[in-house]
């Protein structure tokens, strides 16, 4: 449900920026909004730090714990904030510090769950575990996507700002709950009891930025590029083209959602193929590679009209999808498992925290400094070829057992 959380704001960044940013130019109220939405991003690597210490010292299952407990407080809040004119200044602050919390608890909650899926799964079977952690937060973000593309579309714009918007995060907060009293009952994985009995000298950080400090700094830049590509390709794209173009949002968010549906099973497929036909790197490669190629191309069709726009999000989608089924368990197999969940909760969220959080806003400035309106797919275009020579140097593990 983190994803959910998190992608809401995404999702409703044009109400938010309205109603805590009002300006005269609502392109400079987006920068602002996206700027909020990026402070979230900021405190992921915190986050991972944190609960990566927990679930490589006490347990992967306390770090879904206590994150799911700390997402499900701070987004239902979210949904209850004052607005500018509500409250003034305070709403500003109130809203910066829901969002700082959510970015800690996701800095914990999706690696932890990768971690644990990767390390109770056998062999020949760890691509597809890892994909179902990605599959999960696909439907956490589809479900976001709809229920804000139900919204937009079912309520009139004076809803929608009034109170509209709140229904979602409030929703969030209380699926955050349930979804506590399912993680309550995991057990420790295998290799982690194992683990648990041998001494420890040096942190589980100390062993990643050290011992291991090649496979987190490559684990970063790759991140890094997958980041920026996810949230312009699966969040971004619907208000950049209700912004620049002459789709409504409503509609946009409705392809939006098509796109994530679409994904679904792809990244299944992709987490199965990196365990039986391809090695998750050559997959990969191949995957960025094709994004880098066709990015500017599918974001200029994309500003072409509706249909145009559908082919577009489709094919970024099914792209995406790839390293989202290949991409955790590859990740994971990087690292032994005395520093397994910090070394790969801090390359995760500070390549996809930092640089994919910071995607969006940076993208609308881009345009606003250079009036260029396809700033956005020469940016991700940057951002594939990053992960695609990342790879190059990456070890694959995937046919080999976890250290």
């Amino acid at each position: 449900m983190e994803w959910y959380d998190f992608a809401l704001y995404g999702f409703f960044a044009p109400v938010i920026s309205a109603l805590f940013f009002p300006s005269v130019n609502p392109l400079i109220s987006l920068i602002a909004a996206y700027g909020v939405f990026a402070m979230g991003f900021v405190m992921r690597p915190l986050g991972a730090v944190v609960f990566g210490y927990i679930g490589d010292r006490y347990g992967r299952s306390l770090v879904l714990l206590l994150s799911t407990i700390t997402m499900g407080i701070s987004t239902f809040a979210l949904g209850l904030m004052p607005t500018q004119a509500q409250a003034g200044i305070w709403s500003t602050i109130g809203l910066v510090a829901v969002r700082l919390l959510q970015g800690f608890s996701v800095g914990g909650e999706f690696s932890g769950s990768v971690t644990f899926m990767v390390e109770t799964s056998p062999l020949h079977r760890r691509g597809l575990a890892g994909s179902w952690a990605n599959f999960g937060s696909m439907v956490g973000t589809l479900l976001g996507s709809g229920l804000a593309a139900l919204v937009t579309t079912w309520l009139g714009h004076g809803a929608v700002h009034d109170w509209g918007w709140r229904l979602t995060f409030v929703l969030g907060g209380v699926l955050a709950m349930v979804a506590y009293l399912y993680v309550r009952r995991l057990p420790a994985t295998p290799h982690m009891s194992h683990h648990e009995g041998q001494h420890r000298e040096d942190s589980p950080l100390h062993e990643a930025l050290t011992e291991n400090r090649r496979e987190t700094l490559l684990a970063m830049l790759f991140t890094s590029g997958y980041g920026v590509v996810f949230y312009l390709s699966l969040v971004y794209l619907p208000t950049w083209i209700s912004t620049v173009g002459d789709v409504a949002s409503h509609v946009a968010l409705q392809i939006n959602t098509l796109g994530l549906a679409c994904t679904l099973p792809l990244v299944l497929l992709s987490g199965w193929i990196s365990d039986h036909l391809l090695r998750r790197r050559s997959l990969l490669l191949c995957a960025f590679a094709s994004i880098a190629l066709a990015a500017w191309g599918l974001f200029d069709l994309a500003a072409t009209g509706v249909a145009d726009l559908i082919v577009a999000q489709l094919v970024l989608a099914s792209l995406i999808a790839v390293p989202m089924g290949a991409a955790p368990a590859m990740l994971v197999e990087l690292f032994p498992v005395a520093d397994r969940l910090t070394g790969y909760s801090v390359a995760f969220n500070v390549g996809l925290g930092i640089a994919g959080g910071t995607a969006p806003v940076i993208s609308t400035w881009l345009i606003s400094v250079t009036g260029y309106t396809l700033a956005p797919a020469l940016y991700l275009t940057l951002a594939a070829l990053l992960s695609t020579a990342a790879l190059f140097f990456m070890a694959d593990r995937s046919r080999e057992p976890l250290r």
